[in-house]
């Protein structure tokens, strides 16, 4: 059997605000501690990888209550990001290989008109809303007239994204999905935003809901990343959760969508059980998109401390040859009045029956580092971003 690493991305798990990170709106954040002055927070088995060992990771304006731990028996370390951004495209691709110096377009005013005009053109509908606003409510304030009426909810954040709301029953998820494709193939050049996402809802009003057939269209990556690499070395990769969509579906061999942290946990330990050799890479995104965004630190705390309580599950399936990843995209602190990520540093994990214990990498200046380590221990050709930290992890 070959080499296996199992990637999983914690999306949004911050462990600290950036050098920069007032630039963005973001100083003193920490999601890591925001999340424990809850009182809700678990994570014993994360502690003893190294996570609360790593360097800066408990430094913040909050009273977190928490302690390194005397031996970890995994290596750690804290990533910075070196891309201009703080969302998921951005995170993903940097930790794949490529950084992003030159940030993506957003619209804190909404979008243009000769965007909104071609959209409406293509489509045959009209457009609610255009400007940033949560999920939740922009459901809440736009969902029965776009029942009523059949226009699309057009919005965005302060991440670049144009987003697309509908109704099931007004708009199949299916069609909604043909109308991202043609904002997609708008959005690009001066406007190219780095995802098109559709976001289908159902119920009855007042008390809409988002289901779980989100769909995302992001642009394909600007250079080859660790997963083309792996693909064209004749290596498996398979995604479980967003990642097929976060890199456009390039580079993937197999892959599964998923209805939340749930389905992606059971899903990654199925993958343990299965014979491939290669990379398979996991994103959980409840932590971003339930919690994080919606400013509710309880909830982040309690699923933090669920992924924590079924990860001995996901080790145990773990072969000789076999390493365990964890890390993050960027932050999205919950205590802060911004909905919003936030810039922080990520924490990276590393396990497995060769890894050295208690191996402190320190501070990595990107994300890279991690697919310089996941390409040099699989065999494959580097990519020019990132350096390998393989020689520190493993066992002499």
């Amino acid at each position: 059997m070959g080499k296996r690493v199992f990637l999983i991305v914690l999306d949004s798990f911050g462990i600290g605000a950036e050098p920069d990170a007032a630039e963005w709106g973001d100083e003193g954040s920490n999601t890591l501690c925001a999340c424990a002055t809850t009182g809700e927070l678990a994570v014993p088995n994360m502690a003893s990888l190294g996570l609360l060992n790593i360097e800066g990771a408990l430094e913040s304006p909050y009273d977190a209550g928490l302690s390194p731990v005397a031996s970890p028996i995994g290596a750690f370390a804290r990533l910075r990001e070196a891309s201009a951004g703080k969302d998921t495209t951005v995170g993903h691709w940097e930790m794949a290989g490529v950084i992003s110096p030159k940030r993506f377009p957003t619209y804190p005013n909404g979008f243009p008109r000769e965007v909104l005009d071609e959209f409406e053109r293509q489509t045959g509908r009209g457009v609610l809303c255009n400007r940033p606003c949560s999920g939740t409510q922009v459901i809440e304030e736009y969902g029965r007239e776009q029942l009523e009426t059949g226009k699309l909810i057009v919005y965005t954040s302060a991440d670049s994204v144009f987003q697309i709301a509908a109704h099931e029953d007004a708009v199949p998820p299916e069609q909604l999905y043909e109308y991202c494709r043609i904002a997609r193939r708008i959005l690009v050049g001066e406007h190219g935003v780095a995802r098109v996402i559709a976001r289908p809802y159902a119920g009855e009003w007042p008390n809409y809901a988002r289901t779980p057939r989100r769909h995302d269209f992001s642009l394909e990556p600007t250079g080859t990343t660790m997963l083309d690499a792996l693909k064209d070395a004749g290596q498996d990769v398979l995604s479980i959760g967003k990642i097929y969509d976060i890199f456009a579906h390039r580079g993937i061999t197999d892959h599964v969508f998923t209805s939340g942290n749930d389905e992606g946990i059971e899903r990654t330990v199925e993958a343990t059980g299965r014979d491939f050799a290669g990379l398979c890479f996991t994103n959980l995104v409840d932590f971003d998109m339930i919690y994080g965004h919606r400013n509710d630190a309880p909830g982040y705390a309690r699923a933090l401390s669920h992924f924590d309580s079924q990860l001995p599950r996901i080790v145990a399936g773990l072969r000789d040859d076999d390493l365990l990843m964890i890390t993050a995209d960027h932050g999205c602190d919950p205590v802060t009045p911004s909905t919003d990520h936030s810039r922080e540093y990520v924490p990276w994990l590393v396990c497995g029956p060769r890894v050295r214990a208690g191996a402190d990498l320190g501070t990595r200046p990107t994300f890279a580092d991690v697919s310089a380590t996941v390409l040099d221990y699989l065999g494959a050709p580097a990519l020019p971003s990132g350096t390998s930290q393989l020689d520190q992890i493993l066992e002499a």
